[in-house]
């Protein structure tokens, strides 16, 4: 395993390379790494293959292994195009002082412009300080044998350690051959490759999920992601991926861990999704609600393995946690929707009315609630059997909680729209389900939890999705707004939420203003 490394300290990172093959390989790794705006560099004597890595690392970048990539030696400067970033490759072989460099353009190379450097020294103060130093050496009795060291300065250190990192926990899992895709990741921080073996035999994913640093304390000292019970590593995936495999459920299997770095080789379950052209399946949907009930039909430990005799609690989903979520409302959607801020007195109302509505679904009995299990998350695998159908890829912020909260996060699916009869059917089969499994099933009472959860998990989406859009930059997620409106909506119509219905009508009409 690798500890976290020192971004004051150079990173190294030392490689043998064998063939021709092995430098692509490489070359592909690296391009992963890199980010507009870097300056790369390729040192090593005359002959040991730093054009032949250039242009590997360029034509990686730019997704074409047949461009011409021809050196720059005698014009000293080339430029390239790529849909990520330009790219400025460099040979500084034939400058006779970094006086020079001015007259070549170097202070008008633009701040997102890739830097690769040949004969980087001769640049003398002109380097960055934050750079990637790549070293090439002729290595035993073949020429195509070579000894890179690659090393990361500055900010580039933390890169190299984790790059690094993946390098190893692919080879330990039979994928350090594999070629690597980026996969488009959620509105978390986490980052995902498919890992594709070159024989085409097999494929798997990467999840890189580095441990998370602590925001502002928020209450008692403590962050958001600790009150909240949110995953700040990967052990929680690790142990609810075993957990939910070893009941019959079809979470990925592991093939590899990295529990320093964040790194987890997991089953590759496809693409196939529950819904199509932005509509569920109903087949899909009720299989995926079969398997929710299924889930609470069992009697489910609160502590898991993770690594040998490191057990993971699950934490519970308590009222605090349950309380601050619902106050993303006040402090992100209300702004958004132009509401003059709340008086002291609206908001302990508000959360006196939370604590009273949540209480009686809390003193229920509580299962792992899952917490993300809607479309984006739910994998169709028809060459499975019954719920083994459903693939579940998202459980790390898993907790103790009531049973109705993921269910009405699948029946009201926050990014696309679920029709009524739909929900209706899906409601009815997990109840008849779970009374197949326990006579003695409340379904009034699960009725009224599948309002409150509703509820509550609207207020918070209301307010995540709009501190997405204002704080992150990300404003697609602002079209699932008014879907979400609608379902707070149904949700407080619940006569048992007539206290909150008239909060959320004295304080925000803009959200009944369609009724």
């Amino acid at each position: 395993m690798s500890a976290a490394p020192d971004s004051a300290l150079p990173v190294h990172w030392i490689i043998e390379v064998a063939s021709p093959d092995e430098t692509f390989r490489l070359a592909d790794d690296l391009a992963m790494l890199l980010r507009g705006g870097d300056l790369v560099t390729l040192g090593g004597g005359l002959g040991v293959g730093k054009t032949t890595l250039a242009r590997a690392l360029i034509r990686a970048l730019v997704g074409d292994p047949r461009l011409e990539v021809p050196s720059p030696t005698f014009t000293l400067i080339q430029s390239y195009d790529t849909p990520r970033f330009p790219i400025v490759h460099a040979d500084l072989y034939r400058l006779e002082s970094p006086e020079e460099l001015e007259t070549l353009g170097w202070n008008e190379i633009s701040d997102d412009t890739l830097l690769l450097v040949e004969w980087a020294e001769r640049a003398g103060a002109a380097l960055a300080p934050d750079r990637l130093d790549i070293s090439l050496q002729l290595d035993g009795a073949s020429e195509s044998q070579r000894l890179i060291t690659i090393t990361g300065h500055g900010a580039f250190a933390q890169r190299v350690g984790m790059a690094r990192s993946i390098h190893q926990v692919l080879r330990r899992s039979g994928y350090g051959t594999a070629v690597r895709q980026h996969l488009q990741g959620d509105a978390s921080t986490r980052a995902y490759e498919r890992l594709i073996r070159p024989d085409g035999v097999g494929s798997a994913v990467l999840m890189i999920a580095p441990k998370r640093p602590d925001g502002p304390p928020v209450r008692g000292g403590r962050p958001y992601s600790q009150v909240a019970k949110l995953a700040e590593d990967i052990r929680p995936f690790l142990a609810l991926a075993r957990g939910l495999e070893a009941r019959g459920f079809s979470a990925p299997t592991i093939y590899g861990v990295d529990l320093a770095a964040g790194l987890i080789v997991l089953e590759d379950l496809g693409n196939e999704g529950v819904a199509e052209n932005a509509a569920p399946i109903a087949e899909r949907y009720l299989e995926a609600v079969a398997a929710l009930a299924a889930l609470h039909s069992l009697s489910l430990p609160e502590t898991l393995p993770v690594a040998e005799d490191r057990p993971y609690t699950i934490p519970h989903y308590d009222l605090e946690a349950l309380l601050m979520e619902t106050e993303l409302l006040i402090d992100w959607y209300l702004p958004h929707m132009g509401n003059a801020a709340l008086s002291v007195t609206a908001r302990i109302a508000f959360g006196d009315l939370w604590t009273a509505t949540l209480a009686p679904v809390l003193a229920a009995p509580l299962t792992w609630t899952l917490r993300d299990y809607h479309s984006p998350n739910l994998i169709w695998l028809p060459d499975r059997e019954g719920i083994q159908r459903v693939g579940i890829i998202d459980f790390q912020d898993c907790v103790l909680g009531p049973p109705a909260y993921d269910v009405a996060s699948l029946a009201q699916d926050a990014r696309l729209d679920v029709p009524d009869d739909l929900e209706l059917r899906m409601l009815s089969h997990y109840v008849r389900l779970r009374r197949e499994a326990d006579p003695a099933f409340d379904t009034a009472a699960f009725a009224h939890a599948y309002a409150v959860m509703g509820a509550q998990r609207a207020t918070k989406i209301l307010g995540i999705f709009a501190r997405l859009n204002k704080r992150d930059g990300k404003p697609q997620y602002l079209k699932h707004l008014p879907r979400i409106e609608r379902n707070i909506r149904r949700c407080l119509a619940h006569p048992a939420l007539e206290p909150l219905l008239q909060w959320y009508r004295t304080h925000i009409p803009a959200l009944f203003a369609k009724d």
